[in-house]
């Protein structure tokens, strides 16, 4: 059955040793597809919604990490939008396949006034789960919501997607791309750019832009973070979320977060009536676990646990290389400012040897932030060979002491980008060491606040982290991490600022590849960060998994898994 949005290809599981094989085969691929036009929606119709018994079946997924809040609009990381997904939905969806933008809650959308404006097309037929209706007036205070983020909540500015695709907020409307949304009947609505941006329609498909209720939002108080758990500022809303998706949120404790399946569900609300994301932050745990029945599937499969998973029959599904792994610098700790202090740190690091045994294989080195899917590699790109000679020539040169150089890198945590921080770390600091760099090793736990230390956090010199993309364009890359200033880099160059600013504005096509090109290669000659790989991501599910939706992107949500005709229920306790 397939739901408007919501296509019905999906991936067969084949056996780990046929998965593995095929990522060798694939390894030298690139497979770069065009960039997406977002002049208007694909010309089909929705469907009319399927009516289906209630499922009762239960899935249990390990995951690596707990959610840092499920207010998708304040988050940035895996764990929170694999939760979020299932409960919230946005206006534009994503193949499975191309990752293109396909409709979800608009059925469809036109451009108007040059890429000025978009006029959308509403589904009718969709509430929230509290009841509440969904129409032009919800979406317009979603939007003017996200605008109008008071200073305060926005924790982790740099973060936050709304202020990294439209570059600013209400505080500041003379920088920001965002104009307004203004709704032209109960299900007609239109949203106004101050200029155009090519990757409007593309970024909409990010869970950031998901739909919640607009009742919900102001009862529970969503812009008040005065509520403390595990350790982190959040609001009620984000204790609490209420969407349109096909699971309703149920409860989030110990470790644990529970879903229900939504009775007034528009599509297809499928086989699986609970699902349950159990936090297992070891790879060897989450691989226990599904072994013993336990679980019914986890993600991030490491090098280390393919073997056993191979040896035990488990299913293996691979996504095409989405992220990237980089090694960030803070240029406010004394002498990392210094190019020529940088350049050794590039310089001494050999990348290949980073991945090998770390990774799996098609992983590849990376000497720029863009995927290949992209199709905007820049081959002519400045690059900085493995030459350790030339790295301690580099650094003497910089006037660089002998200081302790603090390295921070996660703990107890596996992410798309780095399924094995500890085992990279280690390869890091032998290389960087051998350059002649002291390396004072600081690891933090990621559920002990490793992303908000190494964004906001002046005491590191070095930090390991990525960044997983979540909509086919560039600026998903390129601006989200260097379009403007951090605390994480503590990186300044308003040259470079203002070419993604253009180049967000440029129709598809070669002047568009090129001035990404032009940024990728200003990025690698100003080195705020060393890109290190782009990483394979495989995730294992059992024998009850007969399809399951994979994504580039994790746009992975669990009605569209098929379950096979037998053993319905997990072997193991929920």
């Amino acid at each position: 059955m397939t739901a408007a949005g919501q296509p019905a290809r999906r991936a067969r599981p084949v056996r780990a040793a046929v998965a593995l094989v095929l990522s060798l085969t694939l390894a030298g691929c690139t497979g770069a597809t065009p960039l997406p036009s977002p002049t208007s929606s694909p010309t089909t119709t929705p469907p009319a919604t399927v009516p289906a018994e209630d499922p009762e079946a239960v899935f249990t997924f390990g995951t690596a990490a707990d959610p840092t809040g499920l207010d998708p609009a304040l988050v940035a990381d895996t764990e929170s939008y694999r939760v979020t997904r299932q409960v919230l939905e946005g206006l534009v969806g994503i193949d499975p396949l191309t990752s293109e933008p396909v409709p979800l809650l608009a059925t469809s959308w036109d451009e108007r006034d040059d890429g000025r404006a978009h006029a959308f097309s509403l589904r009718e037929d969709v509430t929230f789960h509290d009841g509440e209706p969904f129409n032009a007036e919800a979406v317009c205070a979603n939007f003017e919501r996200w605008y109008s983020l008071p200073e305060e909540t926005r924790i982790f500015d740099s973060t936050i997607t709304f202020g990294s695709v439209f570059n600013a907020y209400s505080d500041q409307p003379e920088l920001s791309i965002y104009s307004s949304c203004q709704p032209l009947g109960e299900y007609e609505v239109l949203i106004s750019l101050n200029s155009r941006l090519t990757g409007f329609i593309p970024a909409l498909a990010m869970p950031s832009f998901a739909m919640s209720s607009p009742k919900a939002l102001e009862e529970l108080s969503a812009d008040d973070l005065s509520e403390e758990f595990n350790g982190t500022a959040m609001s009620q809303y984000a204790l609490n979320p209420v969407g349109t998706g096909p699971y309703t949120f149920e409860s989030w404790a110990d470790g644990e977060v529970r879903l229900t399946s939504f009775e007034g569900y528009w599509g297809a609300r499928g086989e699986i009536g609970t699902v349950v994301f159990t936090t297992l932050p070891l790879a060897d745990d989450r691989l226990e676990a599904l072994n013993s029945g336990q679980i019914d599937g986890y993600d991030f499969v490491t090098v280390d646990n393919a073997g056993d998973l191979v040896r035990e029959g488990q299913q293996l599904l691979q996504r095409d290389p989405y992220s990237i792994l980089y090694l960030g610098m803070n240029q406010d700790f004394p002498g990392v400012d210094s190019l020529l202090f940088r350049q050794a740190v590039a310089h001494a690091i050999d990348e290949r040897a980073v991945i090998t045994g770390l990774f799996l294989d098609g992983t590849a080195p990376a000497d720029q932030f863009t995927p290949p899917k992209l199709a905007v590699t820049n081959d002519e790109i400045t690059t900085y060979d493995y030459d350790v000679e030339l790295a301690r020539e580099l650094l003497e040169e910089s006037g660089y002491d002998g200081e302790p150089l603090p390295f921070h890198y996660p703990t107890d945590v596996s992410r798309p980008y780095l399924p094995a921080p500890e085992g990279v770390f280690a390869v890091l600091q032998e290389q960087l060491e051998d350059a002649g760099f002291t390396i004072d090793p600081v690891p933090t736990a990621w559920a002990d606040g490793y992303l908000e230390t190494v964004q906001n956090d002046d005491d590191r010199a070095f930090h390991l982290l990525g960044w997983s993309g979540t909509y086919q364009d560039p600026d998903n890359f390129v601006g989200q991490l260097f379009g403007a200033a951090t605390n994480e880099f503590a990186f300044e160059d308003n040259q470079l600022f203002s070419k993604i600013d253009r180049a967000r504005t440029l129709p598809n096509g070669e002047d568009r590849v090129a001035a990404y090109q032009d940024i990728s290669d200003q990025i690698a000659r100003r080195l705020p960060a060393v890109p290190l790989a782009f990483p394979i991501s495989v995730l294992a599910v059992s024998e009850r998994v007969a399809s399951y939706p994979v994504s580039p992107v994790m746009n992975e949500v669990f009605n569209l898994i098929d379950l096979a005709d037998v053993d319905l229920e997990p072997t193991g306790s929920t």
